[in-house]
């Protein structure tokens, strides 16, 4: 059996069997794996999302220096996938920009999240970190930041500074987008 070749179905039968998958896929994978329309995600699935979060956040952590925010992105969109609150992430990294830890600092609502920068800067000290990159969810699904966003970002970065860890990047996540400040000349 070659998984690429298979349906959503099969391969949903091939993990908690065809009967199950039969009675509980129609169409859609959100529901199984994250629970939606009043169902709870099917344990089995809900595991395999998970394993597949951590493989990513391992090809993350123990691969080679982080130089492509195409990686960044894709692994910061798994790690959001189905987060109902907002939360605030934290990439620390070496002087040669490779992955020290990743760390949920922050957790809030539906729409926001406080960050305290002095917790950043203690969490940067902690690790020896050189460098770090910010992530952060918007359960609304839209990956714009807002003026909010823009100004703790920049006292963030101008706080770090002062202890020589650079920022590289903020991403905001809404849903399967990821909209990088370095991109888009924000930093």
């Amino acid at each position: 059996m070659e998984p690429t070749t298979l349906s959503d179905q099969e391969l949903i039968a091939y993990i908690i069997g065809a009967k199950t998958a039969t009675k509980l896929y129609h169409g859609r994978l959100t529901p199984l794996m994250l629970g939606e329309d009043s169902q709870k995600p099917h344990p089995k699935l809900a595991a395999s999302l998970e394993l597949t979060r951590r493989l990513m956040r391992e090809e993350i952590c123990y691969g080679p220096a982080l130089i492509s925010t195409r990686d960044v992105s894709a692994y910061l969109i798994a790690h959001f996938l189905g987060r109902q609150y907002e939360s605030f992430v934290v990439i620390f990294l070496d002087s040669q920009h490779r992955v020290i830890t990743i760390d949920e600092m922050f957790r809030g609502t539906l729409s926001s999240t406080q960050v305290y920068p002095r917790e950043v800067v203690q969490a940067a000290l902690k690790r020896n970190a050189a460098a770090c990159i910010f992530a952060h969810n918007h359960p609304s699904g839209l990956a714009e930041p807002s003026r909010c966003d823009e100004n703790l970002t920049e006292n963030l970065k101008r706080v770090l500074a002062l202890v020589d860890v650079r920022v590289l990047d903020h991403f905001v996540i809404g849903g399967a987008v990821a909209m990088s400040f370095a991109e888009r000349g924000l930093l």
